[in-house]
């Protein structure tokens, strides 16, 4: 097996020297062997830093996701086209969803897909078995991706945080009877906790995933998620109703009656009355343009 070769092409060593050992990648593929020998190649490049290797299209979303979450954005994803369930080109269309989507090389033994992989705005297309000098090349347009990012941000005075997904953008791989179904943040009505997992309910049905609610609060506290109680979280952008029967409050979310437990109630009205005190300023403000207007 060949080691990878630093790319002939690129401009002198002090450009080199911008992203030596600075990129990561992620590489998908759902044979063994090819993702071995595809991970080995990428980690002999010495314009590579880290390399994970997964066997199917969920775990790499999730990956993305938690890539992100921890301020390492993953710089490009090598990519097979052909695996069970979610497919390359599947996953190709959920990432290009995403704010800042990652370069995309797909890597095939097939010919086939290379017009509809282009319209996917795939960077390059490589065929098995992969040689070094062509993946070389490769990882030397991924370079060149990421300096284009990056001076667009240099006359900055300050380097921005990296760019999270706009609320309601960020998407979500579930499980339900073997099947994965993808769903949009915006679209989740409230989440409820399952030992290990987390049921995710929208309007359209329920799905799990594998986490705590306590990661989900910090995660998702900016998209307008609240804690309501041990077993629940909830996005106030979806609560019709804040009931207060006997005593005891509760939320109703599309016809499902949540508990409030005593520890979130204030919080939770809080939070409510805050978000609909603007409407409620506009609605006045409204009101007296209208009064001046008849006198």
């Amino acid at each position: 097996m060949t080691a990878g070769l630093p790319c002939p092409l690129c401009e002198g060593p002090e450009r080199r020297g911008a992203l030596e050992r600075t990129l990561r990648v992620l590489a998908v593929d759902d044979e063994a062997p090819a993702l071995e020998d595809l991970v080995y190649l990428l980690r002999s490049d010495p314009r590579i830093a880290h390399v994970e290797g997964v066997t199917d299209a969920t775990t790499a979303l999730r990956g993305l996701h938690r890539a992100m979450d921890a301020g390492q954005p993953v710089d490009a994803v090598f990519l097979d086209i052909r695996m069970p369930g979610l497919d390359g080109l599947d996953l190709a269309r959920v990432l290009s969803r995403f704010a800042q989507p990652p370069p995309i090389v797909f890597v095939t033994a097939h010919q086939e897909p290379a017009v509809e992989a282009f319209e996917l705005k795939a960077l390059d297309y490589l065929l098995k078995p992969v040689r070094a000098e062509r993946l070389a090349e490769s990882v030397h347009r991924i370079v060149h991706e990421v300096l284009d990012v990056k001076s667009v941000a240099e006359p900055q005075a300050q380097p921005a945080p990296p760019p999270r997904p706009e609320v309601g953008e960020e998407v979500i791989p579930v499980e339900l009877g073997g099947i994965t179904r993808f769903i949009r943040l915006a679209d989740i009505r409230y989440v409820e906790a399952h030992g290990d997992y987390a049921r995710l309910h929208t309007a359209t049905g329920s799905g799990l995933v594998r986490a705590a609610l306590n990661g989900l609060e910090e995660r998702w506290r900016s998209a307008g998620f609240v804690r309501i109680h041990r077993s629940h979280l909830v996005s106030l952008s979806h609560v019709e109703e804040l009931r207060l029967e006997e005593g005891h409050l509760s939320v109703n979310i599309g016809g499902a009656v949540l508990p409030v437990s005593r520890r979130h109630a204030r919080h939770l009205r809080q939070l409510l009355v805050r978000r609909a005190r603007p409407v409620v300023q506009h609605q006045a403000a409204d009101e007296n343009a209208r009064n001046r207007q008849g006198t």
